[in-house]
């Protein structure tokens, strides 16, 4: 009986029914495999075909999607080859007719020898620029010309001439000068209604200040700021000085005009006096808010 005891007093037994009895006593069990997600299944019936075809990179309806857009691409190719070959390669848009218009001294000849336009060529390379520089360069009359296309196969150029306001006389022929001061050509013969300047400043005690590039200036803008009609009377444009500008007019008549600032004043007053006077033989607008009259 004390032995029976004495073993139920002792360590309790283990129970080696469970994992750790089969595999020992404090052994660590392994770790269990990760489970794979499980792809999504695609619906079923006529949804799951279409969402196949849709997620699908080669499936019938790319290459349905692709067939449009190549042919969209090779008709435009073939739309600018077309296009570049009937501008540049083919007969139908060549330069055929060059003409000129505006011009009142200078002759249609004259602008078409200086534009040179190549006749032939293809109406679209023609340099428009470079017709206008050459034109301008070679004759120096034409103020500014505008060169245009004429599809189908012309081109047009519409001319500005220069207009003489004065004449500074050389020799025996005479240098038109325009409203900017450029001496532009050279005739033989005085243009009907241009003045002819008449420079008299040797002895003027502002000659050294204002040399006679500069009275010519003041003469030019004397002259171009004279009315129509008053400009068509008018025979000489005499400079003594920078502030001894007089004018003859028709008739022995005289005008003195002073300096060339506010010539357009000087201008307007002018004419008022030749309306309400148009007997007197002398007048004096060098002060256009008090101009006079005399010898009438």
């Amino acid at each position: 009986m004390a032995g029976g005891t004495t073993a139920r007093r002792g360590t309790p037994f283990s129970d080696r029914s469970g994992p750790s009895a089969r595999k020992g006593a404090g052994a660590p069990e392994p770790p269990e495999p990760p489970k794979r997600p499980r792809p999504p299944r695609a619906p079923k019936g006529p949804e799951g075909a279409k969402s196949a075809q849709r997620s699908g990179p080669a499936g019938p309806g790319a290459r349905l999607r692709r067939g449009p857009v190549l042919a969209s691409l090779a008709a435009a190719v073939l739309l600018v080859a077309g296009g570049t070959w009937v501008l540049y390669g083919s007969s139908w848009l060549r330069v055929e007719k060059v003409s000129a218009v505006g011009m009142d001294v200078l002759t249609s000849e004259q602008v078409l020898a200086a534009a040179a336009v190549p006749v032939g060529a293809p109406l679209v390379s023609v340099d428009t620029d470079e017709i206008e520089s050459r034109v301008r360069g070679r004759l120096p009359r034409i103020d500014s010309v505008d060169v245009v296309r004429a599809w189908p196969h012309g081109i047009g150029l519409k001319v500005t001439e220069r207009k003489p306001v004065l004449l500074i006389k050389k020799d025996s022929n005479f240098v038109e000068v325009d409203a900017s001061g450029v001496r532009f050509d050279t005739v033989p013969k005085a243009p009907a209604g241009v003045p002819v300047l008449e420079l008299n400043a040797g002895r003027s005690p502002s000659a050294r200040r204002f040399d006679e590039e500069r009275l010519l200036h003041e003469a030019v803008l004397v002259a171009g700021a004279l009315p129509a009609s008053i400009a068509k009377e008018t025979v000489q444009v005499k400079v003594g000085s920078y502030d001894s500008v007089v004018l003859e007019l028709t008739g022995g008549r005289s005008v003195t005009w002073g300096s060339g600032e506010q010539s357009d004043a000087k201008g307007r007053a002018l004419n008022a006096l030749l309306k309400a006077a148009p007997k007197a033989g002398h007048f004096d607008v060098s002060v256009p808010t008090a101009p006079a009259v005399s010898g009438s």
